[in-house]
């Protein structure tokens, strides 16, 4: 299953990984010698330590791979429209309060939710992807159900 991410995630991720089997791997090694070095491995904390934050940056370094490996990479610059796609950009408008506010709609290691970047595996996003301007989306909460109209639709670099 292709998990959709953006350009600037992909790249983060790119980064990352780079970044994890370079440097973090090659540290994590040493610190398993060094703590080695220092006699008995039954009663040597420092080894268990440093063991444990080695299985710790292979599992991240799994987890990142994995998503690279699954990720469909979505240039958002190139989109258009009034349809509600993963990337877009969405005024909305609650349809009991009339509040507004605009999220965008990011992949998973994007989302800031304080600056309304949500991940589009969430109930709102999920909501409103496929709905056009106009349209009335219900997101079931917790809370209770509430609905949203669609103001606006954009695709711009975030």
């Amino acid at each position: 299953m292709k998990t959709p991410m953006t350009i600037k995630s992909h790249k983060f991720l790119q980064e990352e990984i780079h970044r994890l089997k370079t440097i973090e791997r090659p540290a994590a090694t040493k610190a398993i010698e060094i703590a080695r070095a220092h006699g008995d491995l039954s009663e040597n904390a420092e080894y268990d330590a440093a063991k444990e934050a080695q299985g710790m940056l292979e599992a991240r370094i799994r987890d990142i791979d994995s998503q690279l490996a699954t990720a469909q990479v979505i240039d958002i610059t190139t989109l258009s429209g009034d349809k509600v796609l993963f990337g877009a950009t969405v005024n909305i408008s609650d349809v009991d309060s009339g509040d507004e506010r605009t999220i965008s709609i990011v992949g998973d290691y994007e989302v800031v939710p304080e600056k309304g970047l949500i991940s589009y595996q969430s109930p709102l996003a999920r909501a409103l992807i496929g709905k056009m301007i106009g349209d009335i989306a219900k997101v079931k909460l917790p809370s209770g159900e509430k609905e949203y109209e669609i103001l606006d639709v954009k695709f711009i670099e975030i």
